[in-house]
């Protein structure tokens, strides 16, 4: 046995399958780690671009409920001010009707008063000439005249 001859003969069969493995096995090994690699690149990337879309999505949906509650808010404050219109106008047409009541009560009680002077003109009338009736009918006395224009003054 030959140690030398031996270990030419491996080193040989080792070159030789070190030669075949490089030139046969090792390029789909290096072909597949390269598209294994690409993949998780590719995968990477796309969830990079996912995490970008998300945010720009978060950031649309902030923008949309930021636009929503101000456009809330103007609705409320066009409500509140249509409201407060609305109060005031039905105050107005109230103040309206008010005055409208309050002329015409005023208007009826001139027309009272003047029903009740023009009734007292003539119960006057009627008692001034019941008094200078009476007067004439008696004696011309001043004790008389000014005991008859106090029963005229206590009839007044």
């Amino acid at each position: 046995m030959y140690l030398n001859a031996t270990l030419l003969a491996q080193m040989g069969v080792f070159i030789i399958l070190a030669l075949f493995t490089m030139k046969f096995i090792w390029p789909p090994i290096v072909k597949a780690l390269d598209e294994r690699a690409a993949r998780i690149s590719e995968g990477l990337a796309q969830a990079e671009r996912g995490r970008q879309s998300l945010a720009q999505a978060d950031r649309t949906a902030a923008e949309t409920v930021r636009e929503a509650r101000e456009k809330a808010a103007e609705v409320l404050i066009e409500a509140e001010k249509r409201a407060e219109q609305m109060i005031e106008r039905a105050r107005d047409d109230a103040r309206i009707e008010a005055e409208k009541v309050m002329a015409a009560a005023r208007d009826e009680i001139e027309q009272e008063g003047a029903r009740m002077r023009e009734s007292l003109r003539g119960r006057i009338a009627d008692l001034a000439v019941a008094g200078a009736e009476k007067i004439l009918r008696r004696e011309v006395d001043a004790k008389a005249h000014a005991d008859l224009l106090a029963s005229i003054g206590e009839d007044l």
